[in-house]
């Protein structure tokens, strides 16, 4: 689906591109660039000033639980370690209840659920379970998994992924500990894919809660970097023989780049989008591209070398993104 073009951002370069077609007339092209141009009202400011602190005391405040119980542990009674996380887990959420959807109320959600995870270790330290750290994590996600779905809280959403990326990362180490490591890199590609592109796909349907492009942004790095590291395994090692796994990883590598491209020129111009696949395909560029150089010169030339290399292919990156956002547009906010 082509973009209509009045969603796009007015910018001064769109402005000026309009006057000249004729589209805005002179006298109204200066109030037009004014307006372009000026910065977000008083009301923006507090509202991003208050959502930041706010998110920035909740974590001093977590940061802060979490060292008075590291100091205090020996001096604490079990039950006393209990009672008082039990009572602030308690206390976040019936916060979070009375405050409802306002931010507040969801940070206040977060708090609890954060805390969960202190509570399952000083259960497990108190009794002995014996349980693995993977199972930590796991249980910890699962328990959360309700306040989750009922916050509709980005950044809970984004702690329930990261939860679920540190079980399978323990899980792997700790039971499949001779398993191919690759396995590994293909699954969380794989999780944190699928978490992008639902995000994408009710983002597309005008889902409230989901209109924000930071988190997104984030997935598509979780969901690229593990795919970069196997593909990137295989640039280094070319005289290596790999196995299918490694192979399944760069193309699908390639096919996610491809597939950012298309969104780019289809659905939504992102400069995020291309600025990240611009970067994987320059780390891998320039991996083969070192391999050649030293294998055909002295190692002192090869390194004076491949600094004149890399400047020159950020060049054309930042020329080719240049083009891209002034031919296309972009949605960057």
């Amino acid at each position: 689906m082509t973009k209509d073009l009045l969603d796009l951002d007015a910018t001064p370069e769109r402005l000026q591109a309009l006057a000249a077609a004729g589209v805005l007339p002179p006298q109204v092209m200066e109030r037009a660039l004014e307006l372009a141009v000026a910065s977000p009202p008083r009301a923006w400011w507090r509202r991003f000033l208050s959502t930041t602190l706010m998110g920035l005391g909740a974590l001093l405040v977590l940061s802060g639980v979490i060292y008075f119980f590291a100091f205090n542990w020996a001096a604490l009674h079990r039950f006393g370690k209990f009672g008082l996380l039990m009572a602030a887990i308690a206390a976040a959420a019936l916060t979070a209840w009375h405050l409802g959807e306002r931010t507040s109320g969801q940070f206040a959600l977060l708090f609890a659920a954060v805390l969960v995870g202190p509570l399952l270790a000083v259960y497990g330290q108190a009794y002995q379970t014996g349980a693995d750290p993977y199972e930590l994590f796991l249980g910890w996600g699962a328990l959360i998994l309700p306040w989750v779905i009922l916050a509709r809280f980005g950044p809970l959403w984004l702690f329930e992924l990261v939860l679920a990326n540190t079980a399978a990362i323990l899980f792997w180490d700790q039971v499949l500990d001779d398993a191919n490591p690759t396995a590994l890199q293909l699954t969380l590609a794989a999780l944190n894919g699928a978490a992008w592109i639902a995000h994408e796909l009710l983002s597309y349907r005008q889902v409230s809660w989901l209109q924000g492009r930071w988190l997104p942004r984030i997935l598509a790095v979780m969901a690229l970097f593990p795919l970069m590291i196997a593909t990137e395994k295989l640039a280094i090692d070319l005289e290596v023989e790999h196995g299918p796994l490694q192979v399944l990883c760069t193309a699908l590598l390639c096919g996610t780049l491809a597939g950012m491209y298309a969104f780019h020129r289809r659905v939504r111009s992102e400069l995020f989008f291309l600025t990240l696949g611009a970067a994987c395909v320059l780390t891998l560029v320039t991996t083969l591209v070192g391999h050649a150089v030293f294998d055909i010169m002295p190692d002192v030339m090869a390194f004076l070398f491949m600094p004149l290399v890399l400047i020159g292919e950020i060049g054309l990156v930042v020329l080719w993104l240049r083009h891209e956002a002034r031919s296309r547009g972009t949605e960057d906010t």
